[in-house]
Order: C-alpha cells, then sequence, then structure tokens
C-alpha cells in the first residue's frame, strides 16, 4: 500500500512540473513494471493468427521524451512454421509521420541469454539495448525491436535458429503496422548486433517470399554471427564460447530432436558439458555474467566431445543456421572490430568475400582497436549513413 501511495505522490507532483525527466522516467519504469506479469501471461486457450497479428500492446509510459512507445504481443511463424506467441517493443519520435508512413528499422538484439526471463522488453529500460536508436528516431525513423521466441514469453529457445528469428524479426514490423494511428510505411531497413546480426541477415535472406509485402530496403549488421560453423568452433576453446555453445545447443537440441535421435544430438557435450548446458540456460548474461562464467569456465577445454562444424549431425544443423543459405538481394552494410574476439574478424571477411563473390551490394567496414561488445555503437554513423543512402537510392559499395 505505501508503494503504491508513494508512486500516486510523484506522479502528481510529475504532473505539477516539479519532477525533471529522469526522475519522470524513473517512475514511469518502475509504474509499467507494475502490470508486466499481467501483460506477458498469455490467456490458455489463445486462439491461432496470422504472422504480425497483435495478441495485444500497452503503452510504454516510460518512453524518452519525445517519442510514444509500446510493448506488443504478437503472432509469429517457428522453424517448422507453427504459430508462436513472441513479444517486443515499438517506438516512434513523436513528430510528424510522412505522407506514405515512417519507413520502419526492425532491430535484432544481441545476445542477452535465452531464458524468458532475458528478454529486453521485460527491462525496467527496454529501449536500452537498441543500439543507435536516439540517432534513428531523430532521423525520422521507427523502431521495432523483437525479443525472440523464447524471451519474455513462455516457450522453446530460438537461440540462433535463424529462420525462426528471422520471422520474428520480419513479424514484429507487421505487428507495429498493425497498431493504430502511429503510420508505419511499408519500406523497413533491417539492423542487428552479433546474435541479432544472423538474426537480421535471415530476416533479409527470407522476407520476399516470407513477408512479400514489406518493402525490405537493406540490412545493416555488426560482427554478425553469420558463419555458426565458425562461431561453435573458433570460439568454443574459450569462456565466451562455452558460453554461446551452452545456450545454442540445448535450444537446437529441441528443435532438430524430430529429425535427429536426442542422444545423437546430446553426444556432442561431455557429461560435464550435459550438466551445465541446461543450468547456463536459465540464466541471463547482461545481469548473470558471474554465475554463467562460475559454470563455463571450468569447462574450457572439457565442454564438447568433439568439434561441432566438422561432426554430423551438427556440421549440417549449424551449416542450416548459418547465414548465405539464399541470395539477399538487398545493399547490405556489415562493420567488424578487428579486437573483436568472439566473432572472429576472419570469419567475418570471408562471409563478406562470399557475398561479393555472389554478386551482392556490400559496404564492408572493419574498425581497429574495437572489440565485439563496442562494434554497434562505433558503427551507428557509418549505418546512418549507408541507410540515407538506400533511401535515397544509391546503396554504397567496396567489394573488390
Amino acid at each position: 500500500m505505501k508503494r503504491f501511495a508513494a508512486l500516486a505522490l510523484v506522479v502528481a507532483m510529475l504532473l505539477s512540473g516539479c519532477v525533471l525527466e529522469a526522475e519522470r522516467r524513473t517512475v514511469f519504469e518502475y509504474s509499467d513494471q507494475m502490470t508486466n506479469a499481467e501483460f506477458y501471461t498469455l490467456p490458455a486457450d489463445l486462439p491461432a493468427g496470422e504472422p504480425g497479428d497483435l495478441i495485444r500492446a500497452k503503452t510504454i509510459e516510460s518512453a524518452p521524451a519525445g517519442t510514444r512507445a509500446w510493448r506488443v504481443l504478437y503472432h509469429s511463424t517457428d522453424l517448422a512454421g507453427d504459430d508462436i506467441a513472441v513479444s517486443g517493443v515499438v517506438i516512434v519520435p513523436d513528430l510528424p509521420a510522412p505522407k506514405e508512413g515512417r519507413t520502419v528499422v526492425s532491430w535484432a538484439h544481441p545476445t542477452t541469454g535465452s531464458a524468458a526471463a532475458c528478454g529486453p522488453s521485460l527491462s525496467l529500460t527496454p529501449f536500452s539495448l537498441i543500439e543507435g536508436m536516439a540517432n534513428l528516431l531523430a532521423q525520422g525513423y521507427a523502431i521495432v525491436a523483437t525479443d525472440y521466441q523464447g524471451m519474455s514469453l513462455p516457450g522453446p529457445s530460438s537461440y540462433l535458429i535463424g529462420v525462426t528469428e528471422g520471422n520474428n524479426v520480419l513479424d514484429a514490423v507487421r505487428a507495429g503496422k498493425n497498431l493504430p494511428d502511429i503510420s508505419l510505411g511499408d519500406k523497413v531497413l533491417l539492423w542487428g548486433h552479433s546474435q541479432g546480426g544472423q538474426a537480421a541477415l535471415f530476416a533479409a535472406q527470407q522476407a520476399t517470399s516470407y513477408a512479400p509485402e514489406l518493402d525490405v530496403r537493406a540490412v545493416a549488421v555488426a560482427a554478425p554471427a553469420a558463419s555458426l560453423t565458425d562461431l561453435l568452433s573458433d570460439d568454443i576453446i574459450d569462456v565466451s564460447g562455452v558460453t554461446i555453445a551452452s545456450l545454442a545447443i540445448p535450444a537446437m537440441v529441441e528443435v532438430y530432436q524430430h529429425r535427429y535421435p536426442d542422444d545423437d544430438l546430446w553426444s556432442i557435450l561431455t557429461p560435464a558439458g550435459q550438466k551445465a548446458a541446461p543450468q547456463v540456460e536459465q540464466l541471463c548474461l547482461l545481469t548473470q555474467t558471474d554465475e554463467i562464467h562460475a559454470i563455463t569456465g571450468p569447462l574450457v577445454g572439457g565442454f564438447v566431445t568433439s568439434d561441432p562444424s566438422t561432426t554430423e549431425p551438427w556440421k549440417t544443423i549449424l551449416t542450416e543456421n548459418s547465414a548465405g543459405g539464399s541470395p539477399l538481394g538487398i545493399p547490405v552494410y556489415i562493420a567488424q572490430g578487428l579486437d573483436d574476439k568472439l566473432v572472429i574478424p576472419t570469419a567475418t571477411a570471408d562471409y563478406v568475400k562470399g557475398l561479393c563473390a555472389a554478386g551482392e551490394k556490400v559496404q564492408f567496414d572493419e574498425f581497429a582497436g574495437i572489440t565485439h561488445a563496442l562494434v554497434a555503437l562505433t558503427a551507428i554513423p557509418s549505418v546512418l549513413s549507408f541507410f540515407a543512402s538506400v533511401e535515397k537510392g544509391d546503396a554504397p559499395q567496396n567489394c573488390v
């Protein structure tokens, strides 16, 4: 009761103009959190819907000044084509929209974990992981940001499951367009970092067949998890690699167990690895890093029984979830930090070479001294310039 009384008092102060913007947002962040449990609880008899159909939406009162925002639950589809519920956020600048509607940037977030509790939209500050958000809004773009299947809502993890993530990224745009009175147009730009880079690339590959009504113009990615055969081979020798594999392998076992026997899939992990992976899968990377590393650190060198990138059926599974299986057909921007120890720079360079050889329009920027965590923020000015060029019908490229 005291908590609600205090909240009412501060709200009254807000309305009287006595509290600054930072305090206003803090008050409403906690107010938003009070209704999250109800909002994210799905009805047991949820009817099926078309991809992008809204299940429900809720205004985010703590949205930054000069913007309007919503948490959304919407229908999407998974790798098997089944109807699933997914969550995310939508944010737009509080400015008049162009006659044709706002161009939409669909943001795909980097790894935060794979458990429901790790979904970015659940956060007290649900916009904090949208890299470049303020810059994009200032340019007049609308932003949609999926959580991916299994995050914020119950359900199987979709961690590094390319088709499912890509569907979720595209259906977030459809969901945003289904909100009333915010004037989202058909033009779409995709933007993702790390895991989100993989998701954005799969969305680009799938857009023509999966969401033909959307005019997907370009895709920009930073340190993308484009080649899972490289990612789960190069990185599994350190604590970050064991952490990534601990999230990916259980998700892939669940998705692919209809095709391969469980024993064949789990046998890629040592007994200690099989015990640890489900524990790590329940933790969130940004808030429980110490707990994760306490589990994964001792397993470096003793997590897998063989290299997944060369051991079947894992070689096939990782290849299917690596970008490049279908043409992009739209301009692509790729940023890579040369001090990245997670997505190895040579792996990204090899992916770029493949795109260039296939005749794709690619702008590739490498940033000396930049790590995996900082590459997306470092690349924001280049991403904005790239998007502006695409909007004008002239995408830069530097394939040799």
